[in-house]
Formats: structure tokens, sequence, C-alpha cells
């Protein structure tokens, strides 16, 4: 991976969900090593179960492997999503009027498309939600994780706002990584359910469809890969918290009691509601630094001790142990892994391997 200087989305993904991401092509025999690389994805990140990558990095892995396997669920469905199928899907959404009549024409096309899973919408009181079927086989866990990314991300693009997830639950078992899917879908997230189920206000299904057919090619070229990103949980007190460290120096952020006061709160309130979404204040400080720490070491040249400066340690040391606890792996070791690569967006030359359909 080349460092870069340009400004680039500080936020990162779980190694468990780019694990997940390669399943198929590695069950087919593919190189999934040289699609890492390509990716800008070091493959000794693999092996550090805490390790995570750049939101933009997966966004490019999403392609490849969609390009590779001609398939944008990775091999998820007995039936390939062929390269393309996003696109069509988009343009069959995007003159239905409203948010209603989009969810069911996107749910039909899935329908024409996937074999293992059928999806529904439903709409009980205030509540209205899209319901997951298996017909044949439950599939993986990621499977559907995807599926709901996909669908509440074009939900959210098209009406051009942000749609809380009231509730998110899953059939399949509740993986390790459990706390990453609350992370995407909201505290509320439950496994082992009847049926896998996204819940929002229903009142949002009345929403216009506020979207161009220009808009829509530039929003292709980041889709769904972004989704990930860019539609997750932003209206939690872990997302708000965040942001509002995100725009000062780590070392001027302010303290739990002081941050009480400003979200108009009693440090015990905060404490409580941060405790209902499974967060910490000092955990949500030390996801920020490690994200911005991962950012820095791939995407510049200033030395650790400047980084570690920066992040609000005070001897490099102490930066050393907290971010072999995060990922898993040493600061040095992991820039090292990262400047092995020879990284740059959307590698021409690894996708004129795999020349399934076109842009």
């Amino acid at each position: 991976m080349r460092c870069q200087e340009e400004a680039v989305d500080k936020d990162t993904v779980s190694i468990c969900f780019v694990k997940e991401a390669l399943h198929g092509a590695s069950q087919r025999g593919l190189d999934v090593n040289a699609m890492l690389r390509s990716a800008g994805i070091s493959p000794d990140l693999l092996e550090l179960p805490g390790a995570r990558v750049l939101a933009s990095h997966y966004g490019v892995l999403w392609h490849i492997l969609a390009r590779a396997l001609d398939d944008e669920l990775f091999g998820l469905d007995s039936h390939p999503m062929r390269h393309g199928s996003f696109k069509l899907l988009c343009f069959a959404v995007l003159g239905a009027g409203t948010l209603e009549k989009a969810i069911r024409r996107a749910l039909d096309f899935l329908a024409l498309v996937l074999d293992d899973t059928r999806g529904q919408l439903a709409t009980e009181g205030p509540e209205g939600s899209i319901i997951l079927n298996c017909p044949r086989t439950l599939p993986r866990l990621f499977a559907h994780g995807t599926l709901l990314i996909i669908l509440h991300g074009l939900m959210c693009w098209l009406t051009n706002r942000r749609l809380p997830i009231l509730r998110a639950s899953f059939a399949q078992p509740s993986p390790d990584h459990a706390d990453e899917y609350r992370l995407l879908f909201g505290p509320e997230t439950r496994f082992s359910a009847p049926n896998t189920t996204l819940i929002f206000e229903a009142k949002h299904l009345a929403l216009p469809i506020r979207r161009s057919e220009a808009a829509l090619r530039e929003f292709l070229r980041n889709a769904p890969a972004n989704f990930l990103v860019k539609y997750r949980n932003a209206h939690s007190l872990y997302a708000h918290i965040r942001k509002r460290l995100q725009h000062i120096p780590a070392s001027e952020w302010p303290d739990f009691e002081t941050v009480a006061w400003e979200f108009h709160m009693s440090p015990s309130t905060l404490r409580r509601k941060l405790e209902s979404e499974g967060q910490t204040f000092m955990a949500i400080k030390d996801s920020l630094r490690r994200d911005m720490a991962i950012e820095q070491l791939c995407y510049s040249q200033r030395s650790i001790m400047d980084i570690a400066l920066d992040l609000g340690f005070s001897e490099t040391s102490a930066f050393y142990r907290a971010f072999k606890s995060w990922t898993g792996t040493l600061p040095g070791k992991y820039r090292q892994d990262s400047k092995q690569i020879s990284w740059a967006p959307y590698n021409r030359s690894f996708v004129k391997l795999y020349p399934h359909q076109g842009d």
C-alpha cells in the first residue's frame, strides 16, 4: 500500500469482515492474497484477530471480489448476483416515487437474482420492517448482514437522509464479533431470532425519492461498498461523541464530565446511556485513536513518535502498548507490512485478470 497524502476517511473495518468477504474466493481457490494486496491490505493482517483496515481499502476489495467472482455478494448465495446487478437494481428503484415502492421493487429484484433469501416489507403500527426469509437453507450471517447493509444504504441514499434503525435481528447465532454488527445496526441487535429483520419507522415509507439519474451515476462509483461507513448508526451516542472528538486535537479532548455537559446530561445519565449501547467513553476514545493511528501509518510519512504525540500519548512506549492491544501488532510492523504493497485505488492490472462486465 503506497502511503497517500490526501485526506481519507478515518473509519476502519474489522478484519473479521475482510475474512468473511474473502470466504467465497478462497473456497474457489482464487489468489486471495493477490486480491488483498491489490486493495492495499496486507495478508498478514488476517492472522491478527484485532486487526482493522481502512474503510476505503475495504471498498476497493469489495469491487475486486465482485469482479473476480462475477458476483456482487461474493458467493454468499447459491445463485451469483452477477456483476452489474446492483447498478440495474438502482435504476429499477430510481423512478419508484416513494420509499415504500422503491423497497418493494428492490426486494422483487433480489428475489429474481438470489435463491437462498426472500425479502418482504411489512408494517405494524408505527414500525416498518424488512424481513429476510430463507426458503432453502440458512445463509451465513455475513450474507444477511451484507443484504441489510445494501438495502438500508439504498434507502438512505434514495431519500437523501439517514434513516435510523430502531432494531435489527438475525436468524443466525451470535458471532464472536457481535459488537461489530451492533456498531452497524445499533445496540438493539439480536441473534438466533426466528427471522432476520431490520426495523425502522413506518412513516419513512411515504418519503419521496429525491435522487436523479445524474446523481445515480456519481453514487455508483463508490456504492455499495461505502454503505459500511456512510450509513452506519449515526444517531447513536457513540457516533455523536466520536464525531465531536474527531474535530478536536487529541491532546485537547474534553473529559467525561465536560462531554456530559455538552450533551445536556449528567455524567451518570451519559454513562448509563453509553452502557446501554455497550460503550464507554474510554472505549470511544480508544477506537478513534486506533483508527487515526492506522490512517496516519498508512497515509503519512510521519514518525511513530510524532503520531503518538498527535494522538495524545506522552510517551512512545505507551502508544506501542496501546496499538498492540488494539490490533495485535506493533505500529512499526503494521507500517512495514503496508509499505510492502504497491497500492492504487482499483488496481487495473488486477482487474484485467477478471474482465467480467465493464463499469
